[in-house]
């Protein structure tokens, strides 16, 4: 699977070529303030987690998180993708982008991106989309989806309240 957009390419993660790039990413203080720390402190951590969390979704799900690279210079600017969660009906609509690369619509683009793939090709309805409550700018890129706020939710298994957002008719989720 890769997608591309005016500037953008989504394509596979791979734990050899892009370990120190995850490592990047799930350190970065954006990252661990709205997502969570993953406690990955390691390029060796950081290739486990590749393969037991994206390569795995990829296996089970015939989908997951992607690498998104600028297409002027293949710059690698974070991930992007669609997630199975325990709790949700429906893959859930996931993206991040360094620190050093936020502000400049990236993320915005590549949701639109995971979004219009998970639509068009995966013929997927319901997308859900679960935030940080304080994550304004996520907020307002999963409205620019045309996804609605649904209120707060606990995951099973997380003591953490998210924000929940859902496409005009998918399921409802129990909070």
């Amino acid at each position: 699977m890769q997608i591309e957009t005016d500037r953008l390419r989504l394509r596979p993660i791979e734990p050899e070529r892009d370990a120190g790039c995850m490592l990047a990413l799930l350190n970065d203080p954006g990252f661990v303030r709205f997502i969570g720390d993953r406690a990955v402190r390691s390029e060796e951590q950081a290739r486990e987690y590749i393969a037991l969390r994206v390569l795995h979704s990829y296996a089970l799900n015939g989908f997951g998180m992607y690498a998104i690279e600028r297409l002027s210079d293949g710059a690698w600017l974070g991930n992007a993708g669609l997630v199975r969660r325990d709790g949700l009906p429906g893959p859930d609509v996931g993206y991040a982008v360094l620190g050093e690369h936020a502000g400049h619509g990236y993320a915005g683009e590549a949701a639109q991106a995971v979004f219009a793939h998970a639509r068009g090709t995966l013929g997927l309805q319901d997308l859900y989309g679960i935030i940080s409550p304080d994550n304004l700018a996520s907020a307002a890129i999963l409205r620019r989806l045309g996804m609605q706020q649904r209120g707060p939710i606990q995951l099973p298994g997380s003591e953490q309240w998210v924000t929940l957002f859902a496409t005009p008719g998918a399921a409802d989720v129990a909070r």
